[in-house]
């Protein structure tokens, strides 16, 4: 609720083991304060929520959000440019903004750099957050959402800001993770079908506040859903494992 407003209302939604959820709809629609309902950034008004079976108010949301993989821009603005991107990883362990706030192991140290070099950034751990560029910055961020070994990953367009290829990449990078089935539940925020990433499995369409359709992502985002969801009437099209939608 913001100055008196409901910005969700009658929001029932779930995430399942093993499903992986793209998030879409127009600016104001909702979809980051959903987003910091799961990540336990933000309480709801009215109703419950329940992240990896804790209930906000009823829990230490400190603890809850160090099993959480969070990004999203409000987070890397939060960081100061002047950490490595290795420092960046690292802090994630204890849900974090700088490395001096907590201990860290040598096994913490390990993770990190290795975080980084799966995700393509080896070259990247010693460099500073603040002279990386968009592209770059977003995959370190990507590496840190899975550095708690979460149950639970919570993206918030991580593509915003890239050019064609660091986006190509970054979808890429998605689509691995969703194939790996020992990867946790991930929930992407998206105003792009063609960002969906291959491998993921559920669409909610928000409008308004409120759910226009949510499931099973082949049934669900339909050419009907997405265009009244957005407000245009759009053509969408599926191509192997990717979406495509535009003006006709």
């Amino acid at each position: 609720m913001f100055d008196g407003r409901a910005v969700l209302d009658g929001v029932d939604w779930s995430v399942a083991p093993g499903e992986h959820w793209v998030v879409i709809g127009p600016n104001g629609c909702g979809k980051t304060t959903l987003l910091q309902v799961i990540g336990a950034f933000r309480h709801p008004t009215t109703g419950t929520a329940e992240i990896m079976g804790r209930r906000l108010g009823r829990t230490d949301v400190r603890e809850l959000r160090k099993g959480i993989g969070y990004t999203g821009a409000s987070l890397g603005r939060s960081l100061r440019p002047e950490l490595t991107a290795l420092e960046v990883v690292v802090t994630a362990r204890h849900a974090a903004l700088e490395t001096w706030w907590h201990q860290y192991s040598d096994d913490d140290w390990r993770r990190a750099r290795r975080l980084l070099d799966d995700a393509g950034c080896a070259a990247l751990v010693d460099r500073t957050i603040g002279t990386l560029s968009e592209g770059e910055r977003q995959r370190v961020l990507l590496a840190r959402t899975f550095m708690p070994s979460p149950g639970l990953v919570v993206l918030d367009e991580p593509a915003a800001g890239l050019d064609a290829g660091g986006r190509e990449l970054l979808v890429a990078q998605l689509g691995r993770l969703a194939a790996d089935r020992d990867s946790p539940p991930m929930v992407l925020v998206t105003h792009h079908t063609e960002e969906i990433p291959p491998g993921f499995t559920h669409c909610l369409l928000l409008r308004e506040g409120r759910v226009l359709a949510a499931g099973p992502l082949g049934t669900t985002l339909t050419a009907a859903n997405l265009s009244a969801c957005i407000g245009l009437d759009l053509v969408l099209e599926r191509r192997g494992d990717r979406w495509f939608s535009w003006l006709p």
